[in-house]
């Protein structure tokens, strides 16, 4: 905690917890909003991997255009939503870690966007070839636009979450509540974790979850390297300080 801040009660702490929630849903409905207003150029965008989507119900097709344009708001917001979780963290930190909070929102939001782009334009095409590769000359697919966007949109943001790894990773061993040696360790339980974390969060198909399982893997082990320089300069300045005679 900081050390000339009066300490937070817990009702304080869920006040604080509320504000910050509210305006990153503000964010996200203004900016879905506007999304909204480019819904056709954004639906052509996402079904470009696809020759044809159909719609069932009436409604459908204003209902995935609403629901679109709700993910796009989420991740352009991702900046301002990563910004107010590190704020609401920033009260429960001393004073020379809090002003780590900018460089990991900065670090965050390249991340997730990198593991968007990751999934876009590699794991997103090869999971549909693949998925529709189990196609015949009488089993022809047709594909709704509801489950079509569905699909995209949780392999997306399930990347785009998992690829916040080294970043967390990072703070954690800035503040001492991780060590190299520990991650070293638990290599194989991170394996065992990974393997699930793959199964729960992809569609239950074996080759989405082997394309999110391995570049997870290689991210724990980047997060050991990380945590291993981070740990390597915190120390730099311990060590540099003369002990008194």
């Amino acid at each position: 905690m900081a050390e000339e801040e009066k300490p937070m009660g817990f009702l304080d702490h869920l006040e604080e917890l509320r504000g910050r929630i509210i305006k990153s849903l503000i964010s996200i409905i203004l900016l879905s909003i506007v999304a909204y207003i480019f819904s056709d150029k954004l639906l052509d965008f996402v079904t470009k991997p696809i020759p044809e989507v159909y719609f069932l119900a009436p409604t459908e097709a204003f209902s995935t255009r609403i629901k679109l344009s709700l993910i796009a708001g989420i991740i352009v917001s991702v900046p301002v939503i990563f910004y107010h979780a590190w704020r609401f963290i920033a009260p429960g930190l001393f004073q020379r870690e809090v002003k780590f909070i900018i460089p990991v929102v900065l670090a965050s939001t390249v991340f997730f966007l990198v593991g968007a782009t990751f999934c876009w334009f590699l794991v997103l095409p090869l999971s549909i070839k693949f998925l529709l590769g189990f196609g015949t000359e009488k089993l022809k697919p047709m594909i709704q636009i509801k489950d079509y966007v569905s699909f995209v949109s949780y392999l997306i943001l399930a990347f785009g979450a998992v690829f916040e790894l080294p970043v967390i990773s990072f703070f954690l061993g800035k503040i001492g509540v991780i060590k190299p040696q520990t991650l070293t360790k638990g290599r194989r339980y991170a394996i065992t974790a990974i393997l699930v974390v793959a199964a729960v969060i992809t569609p239950p198909d074996i080759f989405s979850q082997v394309m999110l399982a391995v570049p997870l893997y290689f991210l724990y082990e980047v997060s050991i390297i990380v945590v291993k320089i981070t740990q390597r300069k915190k120390s730099v300045p311990e060590a540099e300080v003369e002990v008194p005679k």
